[in-house]
């Protein structure tokens, strides 16, 4: 794995330098422990996500409010729920979720779940029209196969549709920067690429470093206004 270093710092980490690659250690070792990653809920519902990383989405969503979150990777749906109750009480905004597989039972007015691939080029054009049509702000994040090549592809076929001042999440760029959580090369794989053509986003280091630990590392591109 001699290619990570250059690969995050190309995205403006040095996590050797900063320590932070032994306090992720010391996570990945606690998730093995207690196995709270896979057995995380909401209400109920799996949910798969680091909480902190949720609370600073959750955050990121109050500060964006957008009218329209579009989000790759449904899965057992517990995340597409989370955003949609935040949405309750910010009495705005709507979810379009999108999965390969149908392995949930989603209910709920401000969510749209669609069995389909993210790289579907229909339904892209469809999420397109939905997102001009948007009355405000257009989030993404993308939550589906982690592979380098797919992340880069769904970063090409989703940025324009991200308003400005706005967010595309990529998650799990963890796989590149730890073993056992993935096979990379991955997100931040994508990432690098990506911000070397796009100078209309930005990573927001704030936020992709809220907390000592997040499986989304330079996950949080800002569109420029």
């Amino acid at each position: 794995m001699s290619w990570v270093t250059p690969v995050l710092r190309a995205v403006g980490l040095d996590w050797k330098s900063r320590g932070r690659r032994a306090n992720l250690r010391t996570f990945r070792d606690l998730i093995a422990c207690t196995n709270n990653f896979a057995t995380m809920r909401w209400l109920g519902n799996p949910i798969w996500q680091n909480v902190l990383d949720l609370w600073t989405i959750q955050e990121t969503l109050a500060e964006v409010r957008p009218a329209l979150l579009i989000e790759g990777g449904t899965h057992r749906g517990g995340s597409a729920l989370f955003y949609a109750h935040l949405f309750d009480l910010m009495n705005h905004g709507r979810i379009i979720t999108v999965d390969i597989e149908r392995i949930h039972d989603l209910k709920h007015p401000r969510i749209e779940a669609v069995t389909a691939s993210v790289l579907d080029v229909v339904l892209v054009e469809r999420l397109r029209r939905e997102a001009s049509r948007a009355q405000g702000a257009v989030m993404v994040i993308l939550d589906d196969n982690h592979a380098a090549a797919h992340v880069r592809q769904e970063m090409e076929m989703y940025a324009p549709m991200v308003t400005p001042g706005s967010f595309l999440i990529v998650q799990d760029g963890l796989i590149d920067t730890l073993p056992g959580f993935g096979k990379p090369p991955g997100p931040l794989v994508a990432i690098r690429e990506f911000l070397l053509t796009h100078a209309e986003f930005e990573v927001d280091r704030a936020k992709s470093e809220r907390f000592p630990f997040t499986h989304h590392p330079s996950g949080w591109l800002r569109r420029r206004l």
